[in-house]
């Protein structure tokens, strides 16, 4: 018997050994593999940038597309030129290069855009800025919404304000909410809807929230959020949008995903008085209304 346990101690110790000489391997290959590597990807970078100022119009986009999968800030960097290219495809592809810039950088060097001649430029500048989610974008998005005279531009200004998360939005998300829905401004409102729902989760949350319904799980595999009353204080700037939302809520001439929106934003506020109007619709027949319902009950239960 006390053999067998030498034995095994013994197998035990020489896999020991034979695990620390292989970290040592593996710490030695990395050693001088990071600097070979580091090397190879600025030699990457510097002639992707001189395809970005020199190329025709696919190679300046492929070196922006190999720009963006490196996705840092040198790399970044190198993308800059070509967000004032005479092309507006070469412009438009740019955005999505620069967005791992610093954040404060990434807004400078894309707000000149925002005033672009081609829609799809403007359009592309403006969610590569929601993507970069700095409060310094506000003044500018909120601009293009009153201004900007194509209609998927101002809707994808008011997304990116919702991806900035910033409460200065607001009151013009709820102004666009008051507007009357038909057709043509179905999408706009339900972006609207949708953003004032992310903003209110980020001020009492300080984080995003970009998936609803969260699941069709029980409640106690949803995520639910900790209660904080100097965070609830600031959600006092959204108590005037609870009457608009429960009211495109009730409303059944609503676009099903505007009323599904307008439901997860009453939760992520989470003022107790929407509790009765999301009670009504958790046995909705429309399942994905009926359990952004449920999750937007247990939000406010936690607030």
């Amino acid at each position: 018997m006390i053999s067998a346990l030498n034995q095994a101690r013994s197998i035990c110790l020489l896999y020991r050994h034979l695990i620390m000489f292989a970290v040592k391997i593996f710490v030695v290959i990395l050693a001088f593999a990071l600097p070979a590597f580091s090397q190879t990807t600025q030699s990457n970078i510097e002639s992707l940038s001189t395809a970005v100022l020199t190329g025709d119009i696919e190679q300046k986009r492929d070196a922006l597309f190999a720009i963006r999968n490196i996705g840092s800030e040198e790399a970044s960097r190198a993308a800059i030129p070509a967000l004032k290219d005479r092309i507006p495809v070469v412009r438009a592809t740019a955005v999505a290069s620069v967005v791992f810039l610093s954040p404060a950088e990434a807004v400078t060097v894309l707000l000149p855009l925002l005033n672009d001649g081609d829609a799809f430029v403007r359009r592309d500048a403006i969610l590569a800025l929601g993507t970069v989610r700095h409060w310094s974008a506000t003044d500018a998005l909120l601009n293009s919404i009153r201004r900007d005279n194509d209609a998927e531009v101002k809707t994808a200004a008011v997304i990116a304000l919702g991806d900035v998360g910033d409460a200065k939005a607001v009151d013009p998300l709820i102004n666009i909410l008051k507007n009357k829905p038909n057709e043509e401004n179905e999408m706009h409102r339900r972006s609207a809807a949708r953003s004032l729902g992310q903003i209110a989760f980020y001020s009492r949350a300080g984080r995003h929230y970009s998936v609803t319904p969260q699941n069709f799980l029980p409640e106690k595999f949803k995520e639910q959020v900790e209660a904080d009353d100097e965070k609830a204080t600031r959600l006092t700037a959204f108590r005037a949008a609870l009457p608009v939302l429960a009211k495109i809520l009730s409303n059944a001439s609503e676009a099903d995903d505007t009323r599904r929106e307008a439901a997860f934003a009453l939760g992520a506020i989470g003022d107790k008085t929407s509790a009765a109007v999301l009670q009504k619709y958790l046995n909705s027949p429309d399942p994905y209304l009926a359990e952004i319902c449920k999750e937007a009950l247990l939000m406010i239960k936690t607030s």
